[in-house]
């Protein structure tokens, strides 16, 4: 059934992309800051999707659909999580050059021209218009396919650098794999300008490792050969490209869509995803476009789970920048920052999609948005006042969660588990002051 998407979408044979000039070390920062924000916005598309898919039969669907449903969550989520581990690993690359890990990004959608013409980053219900996007992004370099209809790449490439710009800017990439490979070059060209010693001037014991996530992967980068098997790890997760890409992400998002198209072939009327529409509760500073929430219940529903992510990326920052923590601190803000995902932002997320957008969008369901409220950043850099901050603004959420539990009930639990989190995090900092 791998037809399905060969016919609709021409390629062509694989040829290596040019690569980018990477001259400087400010220029490399830049690109690998680049690589996260694109890291961090494919989790939060992957993520979109898959909470946007029905839960079971009860929703219209039958046993056999309900069970092709739960294998693409999974396959989904399975791929979002290694987009975590990704970003995680262009974090020890920054710090291995001397630099800060990179989590700020722009909202969804992008804004144009903030990357390339080739790429553009949306939140998309499940369907073949998410899954032929996703696939687009993830393509292995040097593959020619269209993008979904709808998000049509807007015209105008960026040329690459010359070697006598100094400052850092966007350059041209085609794919995330040409981006990569670009990286990967630039590391080699730095050492043989400046000597490993003088690239590698990190600390590798601010890097995450093992003792924070169970990925073989996360090791101290402290040499090019480190570098280099990050990027790999990188690319051939994603793309595949000097790997076998059906078992890459492409190649996972391929068999989605086949699948999904053959169920669909066999009963036109089969639709896995509830009616979720991307939706904000208000404008950003910046636009002015896309769709509001205007129900009070959905946009306070909304705006907790936004409140829930901020926190996250500031346990997040504290955890791949490894200030001054202890180990015991450091494993704490691991289990919270895995605490937060899975009984936070994983239900609060799905409850959205049950909740309606408002009387100007009947029929329609919102979902999380992912919204950043800050620029450039969520590093709170002082230990003590950020761990309380911390725990202040969890038990806000907690707070807000126990108040809505009498409109939507499930959010009572929610609520708990914030506050439990909340005070997790206090009593590490009350234990720091000692």
């Amino acid at each position: 059934m791998l037809s399905h998407v060969v016919q609709t979408r021409s390629t062509r044979p694989m040829t290596a992309e040019p690569r980018m000039v990477i001259e400087h070390r400010e220029a490399l920062i830049y690109m690998i800051c680049e690589a996260a924000e694109l890291e961090h916005g494919l989790m939060c598309e992957y993520l979109f999707a898959a909470f946007s898919l029905k839960e079971g039969v009860d929703e219209g669907v039958s046993q056999e659909q309900a069970a092709a449903i739960q294998r693409w969550r999974s396959t989904i989520l399975g791929v979002a999580a290694q987009e975590m581990l990704h970003l995680a690993l262009t974090a020890n690359l920054l710090t291995a050059l001397g630099a800060s890990p990179h989590l700020s990004r722009p909202n969804l959608p992008q804004p144009a021209r903030h990357y390339p013409a080739s790429v553009r980053l949306a939140l998309l219900p499940f369907g073949e218009q998410a899954l032929r996007h996703f696939m687009y992004l993830e393509r292995p370099e040097g593959m020619d396919l269209n993008d979904a209809e709808g998000i049509a790449a807007v015209d105008g490439a960026i040329p690459i650098m010359s070697q006598e710009e100094i400052v850092p800017r966007l350059q041209d990439f085609a794919t995330v794999g040409h981006l990569y490979r670009s990286i990967e070059s630039g590391f080699g060209h730095l050492v043989e300008k400046l000597g490993a010693d003088r690239v590698f001037i990190g600390p590798p014991q601010a890097q995450i490792t093992q003792a924070s996530f169970a990925w073989p992967q996360l090791l101290p980068i402290v040499d090019l050969d480190g570098a280099t098997a990050a990027i790999e790890a990188i690319v051939e997760q994603g793309e595949g490209p000097r790997g076998d890409w059906r078992q890459a992400h492409f190649g996972r998002f391929r068999s989605v869509l086949d699948e999904f198209l053959s169920l669909r072939q066999a009963d036109p009327a089969f639709e896995p995803a509830r009616p979720v529409a991307a939706a904000r509760v208000r404008p950003g500073e910046r636009d002015s476009g896309g769709l509001l929430i205007g129900d009070p219940v959905t946009a306070k529903v909304a705006d907790l789970g936004n409140v829930v992510y901020e926190v996250l990326l500031q346990v997040l920052y504290r955890l791949l920048s490894r200030i001054d923590e202890s180990d015991a601190e450091t494993a704490t803000l691991a289990d919270v920052a895995v605490g937060l995902m899975l009984k936070g932002i994983e239900p609060l997320a799905k409850v959205l999609t049950t909740l309606p957008v408002g009387p100007d969008c009947p029929g329609l369901t919102a979902g999380a948005s992912f919204e950043l409220f800050y620029e450039p950043d969520y590093l709170l850099p002082h230990r003590r006042a950020a761990w309380l901050l911390m725990s202040e603004r969890l038990a806000e959420a907690a707070a807000l969660a126990a108040h809505l539990g009498g409109a939507v009930p499930v959010l009572a639990g929610i609520g708990a588990e914030l506050s439990r989190l909340s005070d997790q995090i206090g009593r590490s900092a009350t234990r720091s002051e000692g």
